[in-house]
Order: C-alpha cells, then sequence, then structure tokens
C-alpha cells in the first residue's frame, strides 16, 4: 500500500545514484525499434521523389513519438527510485507498449495505424496517470497531473487519426506530436502548478545524463549493425571494405565527440573528469537531434555498403551528410555555454563544411561521399581534441 508522504512513500523516494539493470533493460527495446527507424529511412531512399518529402515527414513523426516516450521515462526514473516495485511494474508495462509500437512502425500510416495510435496513447496516458493517484496528497501528484493534462489532450488526436486514414491521419497525429512538443518544451505547465513546480524540477541531473549517455551508445550501435549487416550478404569487395572502415571511422568520431566534447563546458564547472554531463535546459531536443543523426548516418552508410556503384542519388548525400550535422548540432546544444566564451564554435565549424561539401558529392560515386562524411568527422573530432584538450580527461561517468 503505497503511502501520501513520509518515509517510504513515493513521492519521498528519490532516483538511485547509478542506472539501474532494468532501465538497461527498457533500453533494449529500442535497439529493435531503432533498427525498425534506421529501416524507413533506407525505404525511403528508394521510393519515388514526389512521395519522398512526405514519407520522410511520416518518418520523422513517428521517431519524434517514440522519442518522447523514451525522454519521459528517463525523466520518471531520474525523480523517482526505480527499485521500488510499483515503479518497476510501470516501466516494464511501458517497455512491452513501445514493443508493440516498434513491431507496428513499419506500417503505423497503413493498416496498422490504429494500433499504433491506442499504444502510444495508453502509455501516454498510463505513466502520469498512475502517478498522479498514487501520489495524491503529495505536490508531486499536481505535477503529473499537468503531464496527464497534456497527454489527454494530444491522445484525442492520436485516437482521431488512427481512425481517419490518408492525409487526413498525417495532420492529426501532426497536431498531436506538436502539442506534446509543445507541453515539454514548456516543461508541462498546468494552471495549477506555480513556476518552479513543473515536472523534471526535482530530477537528479547526474542520473539523466547517464541515460543520455547510455541511449546514446544505443544509437551508436546502429551503424555498426547497419554496415555490418549490409556486408555480411554479399561479403567483402574492395568498395565494400572501404565504405565498411568509413562507417567505424564515423563511430569513434561521433564517440570521441559526444564524450570529450563535454570539456569545453566542465572545464569551467568543475574540476572533477567524473562527474556527468552538465545538461542544458533543452538537452532533451539536443539528444533527439544527435540519436536521429546517428540514425540517418546508420541508413546512409547501410545503402552505400549495399550499393557503392554510380551515381549516387541526391537524397542519399543529403542523409549522409545530414546525419552527421544534426548530430554536431545537437551535440552542441546538449550542455549550456560557457560564461566566459559562450557556444563552442569548433561544431558548428563541421557543420559549416559539411553543408560546403555536400553539394560537390553528387559529381563523385558513392563511396566518395562515405568517405568524405567520415573524414570530416574525424577532422572535427581531432581539432575539437586539440581545442580543449586543456581540459584533460572529460569522459563521463558511465
Amino acid at each position: 500500500m503505497l503511502t501520501r508522504s513520509g518515509r517510504g512513500g513515493l513521492g519521498d523516494s528519490t532516483s538511485p545514484h547509478g542506472v539501474t539493470v532494468l532501465e538497461l533493460l527498457f533500453d533494449i527495446v529500442y535497439v529493435f525499434a531503432l533498427a525498425r527507424l534506421a529501416g524507413r529511412v533506407a525505404d525511403d531512399l528508394t521510393i519515388v521523389r514526389h512521395t519522398l518529402l512526405s514519407e520522410a515527414g511520416q518518418t520523422l513523426l513517428i521517431f519524434t513519438a517514440m522519442w518522447m516516450i523514451w525522454s519521459l521515462n528517463a525523466l520518471m526514473s531520474s525523480i523517482y527510485d526505480t527499485r521500488r516495485t510499483d515503479i518497476q511494474v510501470l516501466l516494464m508495462a511501458t517497455m512491452f507498449g513501445t514493443l508493440v509500437l516498434a513491431v507496428s512502425l513499419p506500417q503505423a500510416f497503413g493498416e496498422r495505424g490504429v494500433v499504433f495510435a491506442c499504444t502510444y496513447v495508453v502509455v501516454q496516458i498510463g505513466r502520469p496517470l498512475y502517478l498522479t493517484l498514487a501520489l495524491r496528497g503529495h505536490l508531486r501528484s499536481r505535477v503529473a497531473a499537468g503531464v496527464l493534462g497534456w497527454h489527454v489532450v494530444s491522445g484525442v488526436f492520436w485516437i482521431a487519426g488512427g481512425a481517419s486514414g490518408g492525409t487526413g491521419r498525417g495532420v492529426l497525429w501532426t497536431v498531436a506530436l506538436a502539442i506534446e512538443v509543445l507541453g515539454a518544451a514548456m516543461h508541462w505547465p498546468a494552471p495549477w502548478l506555480r513556476p518552479g513546480q513543473q515536472a523534471g524540477s526535482t530530477a537528479d541531473f547526474g542520473h539523466l545524463a547517464e541515460r543520455y549517455n547510455q541511449f546514446f551508445m544505443i544509437a551508436l550501435a546502429e551503424v555498426v549493425l547497419e554496415a555490418g549487416a549490409a556486408v555480411s550478404f554479399p561479403g567483402f569487395s574492395t568498395t565494400r571494405t572501404i565504405a565498411l572502415g568509413a562507417a567505424f571511422l564515423a563511430v569513434v568520431a561521433f564517440w570521441r565527440i559526444y564524450f570529450y566534447h563535454a570539456g569545453s563546458t566542465r572545464a569551467a564547472t568543475s574540476s572533477s573528469a567524473a562527474d556527468a554531463l552538465h545538461l542544458s535546459r533543452w538537452a532533451s531536443f539536443s539528444l533527439l537531434l544527435i540519436v536521429g543523426g546517428i540514425i540517418c548516418t546508420a541508413a546512409g552508410f547501410g545503402q552505400i555498403i549495399e550499393d557503392p556503384d554510380p551515381p549516387i542519388d541526391w537524397a542519399l548525400v543529403v542523409i549522409v551528410f545530414g546525419g552527421p550535422a544534426l548530430f554536431l548540432i545537437g551535440r552542441n546544444y546538449l550542455e549550456p555555454p560557457t560564461a566566459s566564451a559562450g557556444r563552442c564554435r569548433v561544431l558548428f565549424l563541421g557543420v559549416l563544411v559539411l553543408a560546403v561539401v555536400a553539394p560537390t558529392m553528387v559529381l563523385f560515386p558513392p563511396l566518395h561521399t562515405a568517405v568524405a562524411a567520415a573524414l570530416i568527422l574525424t577532422a572535427v573530432a581531432i581539432y575539437d581534441g586539440l581545442a580543449h584538450r586543456g581540459g584533460g580527461e572529460t569522459n563521463p561517468a558511465f
């Protein structure tokens, strides 16, 4: 029986200092989900051009919806004690719902639209509904009720979109997701909440940073999976081996920039190398860009390894170069700027180089595109390391 307050109550529980095994288990579902999303991106590259933008928009919408579930659960586990039985049941129920969503993902805008919409609404309403009831009498109940209110409103559009079809589904789901993104950006305000009482104000940001690190590594593995799978079936050849090497180089650059770029801000705020990332207010959206960029990179490299022969398609160039650009932008906003130097310009320089080089890649074979993107990322990682080498060891605890 849950108590309303006092020792042992859910409202007074605190997140454990480290990530629990259950949270690692929860992210296993996202290994499958990210693979399905990378598959959708790859499929988008092979469709006729007059439907490319609409298909890409659908993939973006689904990706953002899946991301909303993960980010809210990461926030919950950074506020409440995940060793409690009720929170564990809540996480496992969400995990199963996410698995259903991942299975429905390829046909979400087709015959499985109702399943996708209903499952999504149950997951997003069920979590804050339970917290609102379980925390009644506690201040945190009002915060959970605020989150619940936003999802009830968006849920109407999700269900309506699932029941409709064609363009109507896309429009209604876009409105639903826009409501949720707006709520998240404003920290789920409600008329009964005073400033400072929004969701996330009592989160353990060290724990949340570890969850971000963990999810980043899962996304990074997608590049390895896509590249390795693309090579496995046809086997090695000179061009495929070079493309595989380029993919590996990109993985190392992503890892190096994500973890060690932290020195640009941490050196000014902490002397401990084991500190977690100092997250910015917009960190959740920054990680959305980071993971989205990695998925695009994985799909793009996978396509080049499968078919390295010219000519190259402009859409593939956009994916291969746009993915790293999204990653660099997201990483630059993951942490707040320093008080003395503002936001670091090294990663923005990398985005500029990618933007300048990308249009020229339509003149070269696909293999050149993969190698060029990997080399630019590697150069950014090296330059970033040289620029921040005075900050010492910066790899956060994981």
